[in-house]
């Protein structure tokens, strides 16, 4: 034992350490949990009991030297590096690397372009809960008890126990416009922008999840050509002045009249394409006059007052805007795909 310790005094005494990575392996080699000493440390239990204390003040000094020497360089080291020169090979006027910014979501761009078209004509933005009870997504809105929109297939129940009121992953936006009207008086003048949820299957052109935007105007003699003109005004603003518009009779249960809302078709410019059908149009959305049942649901007294809702699908409008064929490419977070909207406002 005794010459094994004069053996690795003398290694450590005379190991070079001038580069941080003979520092490394000085580390390694005598002060590690795996290294000499430790070897040393484990090897005294052997020897006899007499001598044992005098063996392991050695090795103590010892390790404390090692240690000693290892702190010493590694502060030199240290030093060095701070008071080096500068690299002469950089060249410091270079710029500095460019850090890249994210870019806005393609929904995210048309639905603030709604947001701001409605908001110059007098239109607030209103907001709900996703999660919906059925008297607000279903019962207020003059859906009868049997409506298909009530079948699973189409809807996501979060409860439905027999005998307790239901609730679901909201179909429609169209539950705010009853909380607004709830807790407003006329006039009302609101916009309805977020998710909605279906039990459908994904494909190019349908989705679980996606965006609706309603608009709701509530006030006396409010009349069907107030709805048509603001239709107007605002296909006009999102897609340029030549943009027709059309309306087609329709039917929802919350609003009498109904109508389906058409435009000229963005890809053919209404000379008729696959996307159209050949038609010249494409659709984007339903309207008509608020039900008086839905009124009076909500406490407004429909002798007095009338209003019109309009509502379209986010998705519906951004790809025709963009020109984007499948609806997958929304949620994927393709960077290749979203990349293509850097700098549009």
């Amino acid at each position: 034992m005794q010459d094994n310790i004069a053996r690795l005094r003398a290694e450590i005494e005379a190991y070079d350490v001038t580069t941080p990575e003979q520092l490394d392996q000085f580390r390694i080699a005598f002060t590690g949990r795996k290294g000499q000493l430790a070897d040393l440390f484990d090897q005294l239990k052997t020897v006899p009991q007499d001598q044992r204390r005098a063996v392991g003040q050695e090795l103590n000094q010892l390790k404390q030297q090692a240690v000693a020497k290892f702190e010493q360089r590694q502060q030199e080291l240290e030093a060095a590096t701070a008071n080096a020169p500068a690299d002469p090979t950089f060249d410091y006027t270079l710029p500095t690397v460019p850090n890249a910014l994210g870019t806005r979501h393609p929904l995210s761009l048309v639905r603030e372009e709604i947001v701001r078209i409605l908001a110059r004509i007098g239109f607030n933005v209103a907001e709900g809960p996703e999660i919906e009870d059925d008297w607000h997504n279903f019962t207020a809105l003059n859906f009868p008890e049997n409506h298909p929109a009530r079948d699973m297939q189409d809807t996501f129940f979060v409860r439905r126990t027999p005998g307790e009121q239901e609730w679901v992953l909201r179909t429609h936006t169209s539950p705010v416009q009853v909380r607004v009207m709830q807790t407003q008086k006329p006039p009302i003048r609101s916009i309805m922008p977020g998710r909605v949820y279906r039990n459908e299957a994904i494909s190019a052109r349908a989705h679980m999840m996606f965006h609706q935007v309603e608009a709701l105007f509530v006030d006396e003699n409010v009349s069907f050509a107030d709805l048509k003109q603001t239709v107007y005004h605002f296909v006009q603003e999102l897609f340029g002045d030549d943009m027709e518009v059309r309306f087609r009779p329709s039917f929802f249960p919350f609003t009498e009249p109904s109508a389906e809302i058409d435009i000229t078709c963005l890809i053919c410019k209404g000379k008729g394409c696959n996307i159209c059908k050949h038609t010249g149009w494409v659709e984007i959305g339903g309207c008509g006059m608020v039900d008086p049942a839905v009124l009076e649901q909500s406490g407004i007294d429909p002798e007095r007052y009338s209003g019109y809702a309009w509502g379209m699908g986010i998705e519906r409008i951004t790809m025709l805007k963009y020109q984007i064929k499948d609806l997958r490419l929304f949620t994927e977070n393709d960077l290749r795909f979203l990349r293509q909207f850097e700098g549009v406002q």
